[in-house]
């Protein structure tokens, strides 16, 4: 093969190659809209009319959409899963959402005692903190609610029918 020859097969490659690189991404593309549908829907969507270049621009258009798609549900979950810890954790020390509670005590409460625990139907355990009293009060499975205070770490509990509250601290 002489000089000239050689230099010009080269040169045809060089060019060439550029080409195959892009019918080879092409053909990729192609591969992957071919593999999520079956030949028949794959012809049904009329995707079989597309070239190759036609068909690596919408598969290249579905991954960023998938792509944004999947980022926003991730956050959305983060943010679900967020809010349910927070909600799940309220009155713990300064942690979790500062709405009110409202619950049940289980069974019997016979008035506010200092170091009494009071356990709710939504599993919550809480312990006077303070001395409050509620003097002659019998009832049972009384309807509560438990809000926190302005500063600090303090919740205070309210029986429904009584405006005594108790200064309490969830210990569960």
């Amino acid at each position: 093969m002489t000089k000239i020859h050689l230099s010009l097969c080269l040169a045809l490659l060089a060019c060439a190659t550029p080409g195959l690189a892009q019918e080879s991404r092409a053909g990729s593309a192609t591969e992957a809209l071919q593999t999520a549908m079956t030949p028949a829907e794959f012809k049904a969507t009329g995707l079989n009319k597309l070239n190759a270049s036609e068909l690596a621009a919408l598969n290249s258009w579905l991954q960023r959409k998938v792509s944004q798609e999947t980022a926003a549900a991730v956050a959305e979950a983060k943010q679900s899963a967020r809010k349910e810890v927070e909600r799940e954790n309220r009155g713990f020390f300064n942690f979790g959402s500062e709405e009110p509670i409202v619950s049940a005590i289980q069974g019997e409460f016979t008035g506010f005692a200092r170091g009494r625990q009071y356990v709710l139907e939504n599993g919550q355990v809480w312990e006077q903190i303070e001395t409050a009293t509620l003097a002659g009060v019998r009832k049972t499975n009384p309807k509560v609610r438990i809000t926190p205070a302005m500063l600090g770490n303090k919740w205070f509990l309210k029986i429904d029918g009584y405006n005594t509250t108790a200064p309490v601290q969830r210990i569960k």
